[in-house]
């Protein structure tokens, strides 16, 4: 709707004024507009709007004997709203008008409003318009129209140069083009068919495919599981292979340390303590100035037996006519003929200086040693004890011996010799374990 504006004249006169649409100027209406009939509405209207539109906008003209309608001379009390008539009321009355006026103004000003609206809403230009407006307006539109011409005749221009032209038809050509057009996309279309056929066959084959493939997934990871757990058992197995490696190298070196090892040796410790030998320890014998006890000096022998019979069994000696016999503290030698017993042990006292089985089992002792040197010396020709020995007296050098009887001896010869048995001993403990590192 277009925007107007009246106002109160001076004589009590309504005064209509419209504004231009671009600029918003007050707009001074010719005076046709003034002298609008019925059928002058009409006629203008009827090019630009439908029957019923125009019956439904025409019905606001109706003849009125007392129509008065003046233009206002003085523009100086009109006011433009700063945001222009389009934020405004169709019509803003100012001032007091009279009652008469009011309704004959407002049916005017409709039909003039509406004949503007009509204008608009057929073109793209919003009516009305005032002088200046417009003239920008056509040259606007003659600046397009001569654009739109040099448009024109470029295309004209390079159709002739395609060899087209307007005023010559190829109808025959462009239908059998549009006949194989046609023919093409029939074709075309059986295509579409064939491949839509052929894309529902690769699906099926994708989704078997597919299946195929999530089984391999599967199997896979199976697999893995199963190389996994297998690797974790080599593993294991691996470390414990490695456990056996090292507790087969830890027993070879004991294996090696007891091979090298001398039981004997390690078993008696023959040594000496000053005057005394000794036997793992134990003193074997006496001295007037150093008290050695009985029990100590039974161990001893004790142990001595038991480091002859063990030689003799390690080379498979049988003794002839005694036999030692080792009892601790308590050894004695049987005598295989009379079936008797010689202790090899003593207790001191008046009635042991008389006693002479002490004595005879001490001289028997030194047979069987003896015996043990007679059986290595068939042997091993090179064989041969430090001290010889003959009937119970142990030789040093040619000419010295010592008595291995406690009677009719003194302390430090019958020590001395015992001293020298043991070292009689000691030589044959080192030639057995000679024999044994040797592999015999």
């Amino acid at each position: 709707m277009s925007n107007a504006r009246m106002e109160a004249g001076k004589a009590g006169a309504a005064f209509v004024h419209f504004c231009c649409q671009s600029c918003k100027l007050p707009l001074k209406l010719d005076s046709s507009f003034n002298d609008l009939s019925r059928e002058m509405y009409k006629e203008l209207a009827e090019p630009l709007a439908s029957s019923s539109d125009m019956e439904e906008s025409i019905q606001f003209v109706r003849p009125e004997p007392d129509f008065v309608f003046e233009e206002a001379e003085d523009f100086s009390r009109i006011s433009i709203p700063s945001g222009g008539f389009e934020e405004s009321n169709d019509f803003t009355f100012l001032g007091d008008p009279g009652p008469g006026s009011i309704g004959t103004m407002s049916i005017r000003s409709k039909v003039t409003g509406q004949l503007f609206d009509l204008m608009s809403g057929y073109s793209e230009i919003d009516h009305p318009l005032c002088e200046e407006c417009t003239d920008h307006l056509l040259d606007n539109l003659d600046h397009q129209l001569k654009i739109v011409e040099d448009e024109n005749k470029e295309y004209r221009e390079y159709l002739e140069k395609l060899g087209y032209s307007e005023e010559v038809t190829r109808e025959p050509e462009l239908n059998e083009e549009l006949k194989q057009l046609m023919q093409e996309e029939k074709q075309l279309q059986q295509e579409l068919v064939q491949a839509e056929r052929e894309r529902a066959k690769v699906a099926e084959a994708m989704a078997a495919e597919k299946e195929k493939a999530d089984k391999l997934t599967e199997e896979e990871e199976r697999y893995w599981r199963e190389y996994n757990d297998q690797c974790r058992i080599a593993i294991e197995l691996e470390e414990e292979q490695k456990s056996v490696d090292n507790q087969l190298k830890y027993a070879q070196v004991q294996l090696d340390r007891l091979k090298k090892t001398n039981v004997f040796n390690a078993t008696f410790h023959i040594w000496h303590d000053g005057e005394f030998g000794t036997i793992n320890d134990f003193r074997l014998g006496r001295l007037p100035g150093t008290t050695v006890e009985w029990s100590e000096i039974n161990a001893a022998w004790g142990q001595v037996v038991l480091l002859l019979v063990s030689l003799a069994n390690k080379i498979g000696l049988k003794f002839k006519k005694y036999r030692p016999v080792p009892y601790g503290n308590h050894s004695y030698i049987e005598v295989l003929d009379e079936n008797k017993q010689l202790p090899l042990y003593g207790s001191g006292g008046i009635r042991f200086l008389w006693d002479t089985k002490f004595d005879s089992a001490m001289v028997a002792f030194l047979e069987c040693l003896q015996q043990f040197r007679d059986e290595v010396e068939k042997e091993d020709s090179s064989f041969n004890l430090p001290y010889k020995m003959s009937k119970g007296k142990i030789y040093e050098g040619e000419k010295t011996q010592y008595s291995i009887k406690m009677q009719f001896n003194s302390e430090e010869q019958w020590t001395k010799a015992l001293k020298y048995m043991l070292t009689n001993l000691k030589w044959a403990l080192a030639w057995l374990s000679a024999r044994k590192s040797l592999g015999d």
